[in-house]
């Protein structure tokens, strides 16, 4: 168990990695903003996160199995009480001050909250087969009424093969044309910004071991002030929408009803 000191020098130290990220190396504006930082947690740490990753059987998963949108499974946390030991230090690192502010400053997008309630957050699990059509995320956080801004991920794929397939695709503004394919390697980050033109998937099925599946940590965070314009296709609340599904949600929706 790492000491109050030790995961603040952890959070110091992303917030670094993010603030100091190389422009066109690790920090690109286009087609939407993203960040790709390698070693993005001491090694201990990272490896503490998939020594605890719990298996596939484990009560903790909800799966979806859409065919031809979505075939994962993502853990049903509702708080932090439900992260297990060796992870929830990770997403404490996560949703530190100082990352926040490193974030914020980096991408531009003040005054970001990280989400409590863990909704849509927390460990994602692809298993051999599985995909994730090119998409838009939800834009509008019920809990809160915030706005969704940026997403983060890291990977936990130490094995990780080129021919398993699972990049991480980045699409051009109208989802039609694949920009950049990032490997979901072992202690990856990848940032972006949220929005109606930030398409990105994985729509290929991934030939990832029966044993070996895809893991990835998945956060998000909000403001309270609505994005920009330019960044609107859809003004009222909306659930994720998907390219072979038009553009509407898996209901064939485009807006959705919120509380």
């Amino acid at each position: 168990m790492r000491t109050q000191v030790d995961l603040k020098a952890e959070s110091e130290q992303v917030a670094h990695k993010i603030r100091s990220s190389y422009e066109n190396v690790e920090f690109f504006a286009t087609p939407f903003q993203h960040l790709i930082i390698d070693n993005i947690f001491s090694s201990s740490l990272a490896d503490d996160c998939l020594r605890h990753f719990p298996p596939l059987s484990d009560a903790s998963w909800d799966f979806t199995n859409v065919p031809d949108i979505e075939v994962k499974a993502r853990t049903n946390w509702q708080d932090e009480f439900d992260i297990p030991e060796g992870i929830i230090e990770a997403i404490r690192v996560l949703n530190s001050a100082p990352v926040l502010h490193a974030m914020s400053e980096r991408f531009g997008i003040p005054k970001l909250m990280p989400d409590p309630y863990f909704t849509g957050g927390g460990l994602n699990c692809t298993p051999t087969g599985g995909l994730l059509d090119i998409h838009v995320d939800g834009n509008y956080h019920d809990a809160s009424g915030m706005n969704r801004r940026m997403n983060a991920l890291v990977y936990l794929n130490p094995n990780y093969k080129d021919e398993w397939g699972g990049q991480f695709g980045i699409y051009e503004a109208d989802g039609s044309t694949l920009e950049k394919a990032v490997a979901p390697t072992h202690n990856r980050l990848v940032l972006f910004d949220s929005h109606d033109r930030s398409f990105h998937g994985l729509p290929n099925p991934i030939n990832f071991p029966q044993d070996d599946p895809r893991r990835s940590i998945i956060l998000y965070y909000y403001t309270v002030a609505n994005r920009p314009e330019s960044q609107i296709s859809v003004s009222e609340p909306h659930s994720a929408l998907w390219q072979k599904k038009g553009f509407t949600d898996k209901h064939g929706h485009v807006t959705r009803d919120f509380t």
